[in-house]
């Protein structure tokens, strides 16, 4: 099975993946927190009830007594006496700084050393919903601005029953509130290295899912590539090799061997083809020895005039049979580069053989140059087929060659302009494309000037 067949098949298979481990992730955390909300929330009724016990007994000890004679009445209804059988309430009996350490020392024995509380005791009434708290007559200091917030904060409540043997029937009992603030937060706290480290992978497994598809799309457009170089290396050699075929089979032929000007013109389309295939088989030798940053430049002063002036003779015929004609306008006051003048060479010729391909009848190749206190610009312009945004962006990188529509006569391997951008960066210089579909297009080459 191809790799464009197989690609949705992986590309479902570990979305599917993924989605089902984040939501697993998910549901995990979820789960994770309410386990712990309920833990916290359990051991803080803990505290809570055994801090409300403990302050029962003490004021059960402290209760007042009230001794009758013997023979007296006893009159349930009579103020006087149910008030001397009253129990100390805890308000009077304890300060609120005594109860607050009574609570931090249960909450610190559940290993609750870090939270914050802040508490009340009021008299309490039954209610149908439950317990209901008058104003408190004892309370920590933020207290009543935090028991208004049920969202955030968590509260336990407890009953500080009055003494079984008291039979007066008309005391409220006391109720202990005791407030967590943000308890939300403290839970998330708690959890924090767990959530973090949840996403963290979660996280890891999308980059790797991210760099497996972009790796499996690079493949892809890899094997495409390969298959164009195939195709068109073929045809780029097949062509020559049919020529000088049929150039040796007519030098073979007694009358083109009679003729010295025949047989000099078959020889030389076999020296031109041949010629040819080298140039083609060099480009691909170079394009190997950049990959492998191997390609090593033999630097020279000189003057960049000079090889452009020989670069553009090199296609004066090629001009003339397109009827077109070459313009050369080198202003630059100072044309001195510090370059390898094999390869400034063929930046240049590639350029220009680029221009001359993609362009139609009475192509007007034009090259300015200009300088500044640093560099030489070096300007290339055409009246071709112009290029649009997508293949500018594109027209530097390896093997791809740009779509010419009904121009069927262009031919390469698509590595023209991927040497000449890494020749000339390693020149240390820039080059940028300007093009207007059908109006044509300029390369601008900018060098560092060799300074005297």
């Amino acid at each position: 099975m191809g790799l464009k067949k197989i690609f949705p098949i992986i590309l479902v298979l570990i979305s599917l993946s993924l989605i089902g481990i984040i939501v697993i992730q998910i549901s995990w955390i979820l789960t994770m927190l309410e386990n712990k909300r309920e833990d916290l929330h359990h051991k803080m009724i803990d505290a809570v009830v055994q801090v409300g016990q403990n302050l029962v007994e003490q004021r059960g000890n402290s209760a007042k007594v009230l001794r009758l004679k013997p023979g007296s009445p006893w009159r349930p209804s009579d103020p006087f006496r149910m008030e001397l059988m009253r129990p100390v309430p805890i308000a009077e009996r304890f300060t609120p700084e005594e109860i607050g350490d009574k609570l931090r020392k249960a909450f610190n024995g559940l290993n609750l050393k870090q939270l914050r509380f802040e508490f009340s005791v009021s008299s309490n009434m039954e209610s149908n919903s439950g317990f209901s708290f008058r104003s408190p007559e004892l309370h920590s200091r933020n207290f009543q601005q935090e028991i208004q917030d049920t969202i955030h904060n968590k509260a336990a409540f407890y009953p500080l029953q009055a003494p079984e043997d008291y039979n007066g029937g008309i005391l409220p009992d006391e109720l202990l509130v005791v407030v967590v603030p943000d308890f939300t937060n403290i839970v998330l706290g708690e959890m924090r290295a767990m959530i973090f480290g949840a996403i963290f992978f979660t996280l890891v497994i999308i980059s790797a899912f991210y760099v497996t598809v972009n790796a499996l799309l690079r493949q892809k457009k890899l094997s495409e590539i390969k298959n164009d170089f195939i195709n068109n290396m073929t045809h780029e050699f097949k062509t020559p090799l049919a020529t000088i075929s049929l150039a040796v089979d007519a030098l073979r032929n007694e009358k083109v061997v009679a003729d010295r000007e025949k047989s000099e013109y078959f020889t030389g389309i076999i020296k031109e083809e041949n010629r040819r295939m080298n140039k083609q088989v060099e480009t691909i030798l170079q394009a190997s020895l950049l990959d492998r940053q191997e390609q090593q430049l033999n630097l020279k002063p000189l003057h960049a005039h000079t090889i452009i002036q020989e670069a553009m003779e090199n296609f004066h015929l090629q001009l003339e049979g397109k009827g077109g004609r070459a313009e050369l306008q080198l202003n630059a006051k100072k044309d001195l580069l510090e370059a390898d003048e094999v390869h400034l060479m063929n930046i240049i010729t590639n350029l220009i053989d680029n221009a001359v391909k993609y362009s139609k009848e009475n192509p007007v190749i034009k090259i300015t140059t200009h300088s500044t206190t640093k560099s030489l610009v070096i300007r290339i312009e055409d009246n071709g087929i112009g290029m649009n945004k997508e293949t500018q962006r594109r027209i530097f990188e390896k093997f791809y060659r740009a779509h010419t529509g009904n121009l069927h006569n262009v031919k390469g391997f698509g590595l023209g302009l991927s040497y000449v951008k890494t020749i000339v960066e390693a020149h240390q210089g820039k080059i940028k494309v300007d093009s207007i579909p059908g109006k044509g297009t300029t390369f601008t080459l900018e060098f560092p000037l060799e300074l005297n």
